[in-house]
């Protein structure tokens, strides 16, 4: 197909190493417009990229230039990176912008990333957790309210006007090759931190898959929002020696004496606001989105720790 009469949708967070496997997929069928705050990104002849800030003016003329059809929206910022106030600026007014630019140009398809530290981390968690419940990181820490934010903005548009068709997605880890996430980043190394006392059970999603679940939303038709996980799970403990990694137990009170310890061993370290997740289990239930979408993970659990096995500190 001609890239003149393909659709045009816009993808955000281009540097990253998702967005740039969704890019991939997409491009075959669209033509895809790539954005990112951080850096320009060489994606190829055919897909134009750009370095952009969300909340600048210059942000809006992308949309009378391409007329978007459609919005992939996978430049939120990770918790464990840049400062607060930067994170918020990107994650919340950016999107904000963002999907108020959707709604004044009439984009027909919405797709936001976000992710399963919503529900907040702690001792009473339900067993498995579905789309219904709270979102409690946001009174937990405030490092987490710019992400409970977002998912606020992008609720209110789902809601409100109906023609943007938003689907959110609410992903556990993702991990593999070119992820630089905090998870990815503990088992990678030779050694990893815990919690003394605590291997909270966690799930693991590799980024193929991910990008797959991403590609397949939004063509689909559904909207809503949808976690998306796969249905087993592992030990922290046991996730880290699968990798190769060598478990460095740490006592987790009072909370300054693990940050110490962390930069006096030189380990790589789990950002303190994210330190609840690794006493606490937080498995969500991702069934719906496989029933409403037919999805299923097609890369296990061997698998994704036999990549971080034979490849030390790959990122």
């Amino acid at each position: 197909m001609n890239d003149q009469v393909k659709p045009a949708i816009l993808v955000t967070g281009a540097a990253g190493a998702l967005a740039q496997q969704v890019i991939r997929r997409l491009k075959r069928d669209y033509r895809v417009v790539a954005v990112d705050f951080r850096e320009e990104v060489y994606l190829g002849p055919d897909v134009p990229s750009y370095r952009m800030d969300l909340n600048k003016r210059a942000f809006e003329d992308l949309f009378r230039k391409y007329r978007f059809q459609g919005v992939v929206h996978l430049g939120r910022i990770l918790s464990s990176q840049e400062s607060r106030m930067r994170r918020y600026n990107a994650n919340v007014l950016g999107t904000e912008n963002l999907l108020a630019l959707s709604h004044k140009y009439d984009i027909s398809r919405v797709l936001v990333l976000s992710t399963y530290h919503v529900y907040g981390a702690n001792p009473f968690n339900p067993a498995l957790i579905d789309e219904s419940a709270p979102l409690k990181s946001a009174g937990l820490s405030m490092d987490l309210v710019d992400s409970v934010e977002l998912e606020n903005l992008a609720t209110i548009y789902l809601w409100r006007y109906p023609h943007l068709n938003v689907t959110l997605l609410r992903p556990c880890n993702i991990v593999g090759p070119g992820v630089r996430n905090t998870m990815s980043q503990l088992l990678s190394g030779r050694r990893a931190p815990l919690l003394a006392g605590f291997s909270p059970m966690m799930q693991f999603i590799h980024i193929d898959d991910m990008a797959d679940a991403v590609v397949t939303a939004f063509r689909g038709e559904a909207t809503g929002i949808y976690n998306v996980a796969p249905h087993d799970w592992v030990s922290y403990r046991y996730a880290l020696e699968l990798c190769g990694c060598t478990p460095v137990p740490l006592p987790s009170i009072p909370p300054i004496v693990p940050r110490s310890l962390l930069k006096l061993l030189r380990l790589r370290s789990f950002p303190p606001y994210l330190m609840n997740f690794f006493k606490y289990p937080v498995i969500i239930d991702g069934r719906n989105f496989a029933r409403t979408f037919g999805f299923e993970p097609r890369r296990s659990l061997d698998t994704i720790f036999r990549y971080y096995r034979e490849n030390r500190d790959p990122v």
